[in-house]
């Protein structure tokens, strides 16, 4: 699908030492460019950082829904694409 709009989708495949600032890091990126993402082997993530990743994911999906062209993440200001 992402190929079919022209859109780039990144892989990233999810390891059980995975923290939420470093998903935060990997959000920022694809959110001020405007990327895709499939997460492989999401089941691997402690529940307690899932927690704060979907917090996170709900951030973005605001942002988004909101057509803000700046926001706040994680102490960041992000120009959205």
């Amino acid at each position: 699908l992402a190929k079919a709009l022209a859109k780039q989708c990144v892989v990233f495949n999810c390891s059980d030492g995975l923290d939420y600032l470093a998903m935060a890091k990997f959000f920022k990126g694809l959110a001020s460019c405007g990327a895709w993402a499939c997460f492989d082997e999401f089941n691997r993530i402690e529940l307690e950082v899932l927690s704060v990743i979907a917090q996170q994911i709900l951030n973005i999906q605001n942002a988004i829904m909101k057509k803000q062209g700046l926001f706040m993440f994680e102490g960041t200001e992000i120009a959205l694409d």
